[in-house]
């Protein structure tokens, strides 16, 4: 089981539902504290209430995707206000399905801010030796196996999912020789809001797919926490997939 102290500060972004959240949750629940970012106040309020340790949960009302060009300054300004950083997830994202001759190019930007240029930002801001704890700091990525499957419908977003999960393998290998990992996790089917906003018929055809049933949070955030701790402390430049088998 992965153990933390209150002294290792972890940000989660996407912290008010679903995956985010249950990150958030689990790292607060093994001793870690966390800085929860999230644009809804309320979500995060009653997440924090349902935290094992409430006073070590700290809400950040703020939508990543308004200026992402100021992640690094605005990471930068957290650390001023919490201390540095053992490591960080970034769970906030974004998608639908959509025909190729459907979608326009606000759309497609507006996917990309989210799922890619938020997320790249973020490791911009953890690839300075200002913002992090040093040798054993780690960063974990939500991608998706969309990019790998690119199932029709979803070209906007696996694109931005492939552009992630190449970018952080990359970046990993930069940031290497400061003892800083960089790894991403790709998800299917989970149990989440975002599913619930996939149309009914997609939804039970990917169901189908899985012999175990739809995925839930927890079978994801239990990944991402290891992946935070340092009994991973050799695993960088990784994209794992958490999709029961469906995956041949």
């Amino acid at each position: 089981m992965p153990h933390f102290s209150f002294e290792q500060r972890f940000i989660v972004t996407g912290a008010s539902h679903g995956i985010g959240k249950d990150v958030a949750l689990l790292l607060n629940e093994y001793g870690a504290s966390v800085i929860c970012i999230a644009r809804n106040l309320n979500s995060l309020s009653i997440m924090k209430d349902e935290a094992k340790h409430p006073e070590y949960i700290f809400i950040e009302q703020k939508d990543l995707s308004d200026n992402v060009g100021y992640i690094p300054k605005y990471i930068n300004e957290l650390k001023d206000k919490y201390g540095k950083f053992q490591g960080m997830a970034f769970c906030a994202g974004t998608g639908e399905v959509k025909p190729v001759r459907a979608v326009n190019l606000d759309e497609l930007r507006n996917v990309f801010e989210i799922n890619f240029f938020a997320p790249y930002m973020m490791a911009k801001a953890f690839a300075d030796k200002r913002i992090h704890n040093g040798w054993g700091t780690s960063c974990v990525f939500i991608s998706s196996v969309a990019a790998i499957r690119c199932d029709k419908g979803q070209s906007v977003y696996a694109g931005s999912k492939a552009a992630l999960s190449a970018s952080v393998k990359s970046i990993a290998r930069e940031c290497s020789s400061m003892g800083v990992r960089f790894n991403c996790v790709s998800p299917s089917a989970i149990n989440t809001r975002l599913l619930h906003t996939s149309p009914q018929e997609i939804v039970e055809k990917q169901a189908e797919l899985y012999p175990m049933g739809i995925g839930d949070v927890r079978d994801v955030s239990n990944l991402i926490v290891y992946l935070l701790s340092n009994e991973a402390k050799w695993i960088t430049s990784q994209n794992y997939i958490i999709d029961c088998g469906a995956i041949l």
